[in-house]
């Protein structure tokens, strides 16, 4: 990854909506060379997908938690999975060391759609030792810029 790979990836993960004109106007290249650049960053992987950043307040999820999750053995682990990526409101899942295996957060309406998430749609996947779940009072920062390593010559 040199410096114009660099410069294209944290303008776009600062200003996702940015034109290819106002992208090459920034780096220095022409709007094709741009382009061609950010089509290479994704076939390599680097840039994954693209999203609207929303406030979850604003349309509903006004509570944020943290679910700490232990399965009771690796057997447990692809059912539990799939049911991650099929919930919608988990946004996150880490695979952890520690005390859990998993750290989830998740975005819903209130403490009773958090009771039901919890208590019916984790704890009733087979498997599901035990969870902990922490509930966010508010949240102080929030990113999805990533410190790149410096540019390669």
């Amino acid at each position: 990854m040199d410096t114009i790979d660099r410069e294209v990836l944290t303008t776009l993960m600062e200003e996702g909506r940015m034109s290819w004109a106002d992208l090459a106007q920034r780096t220095g290249l022409s709007a094709p060379a741009v382009a061609e650049r950010v089509h290479r960053l994704e076939e390599r992987g680097v840039i994954t997908g693209y999203a609207a950043l929303v406030n979850g307040a604003t349309v509903g999820a006004h509570l944020t938690a943290l679910v700490a999750v232990s399965l009771s053995g690796p057997d447990a682990r692809a059912e539990f999975l799939r049911l991650v990526n099929d919930t919608v409101e988990v946004q996150e899942c880490h695979h952890t060391a520690g005390e859990d295996d998993y750290v989830l957060k998740v975005r819903c309406g209130g403490t009773a759609e958090l009771e039901h998430l919890v208590s019916n749609v984790l704890k009733g996947v087979p498997g599901v030792a035990r969870t902990r779940t922490t509930v966010v009072l508010s949240t102080v920062k929030e990113s999805v810029v990533v410190r790149l390593p410096e540019a390669r010559p």
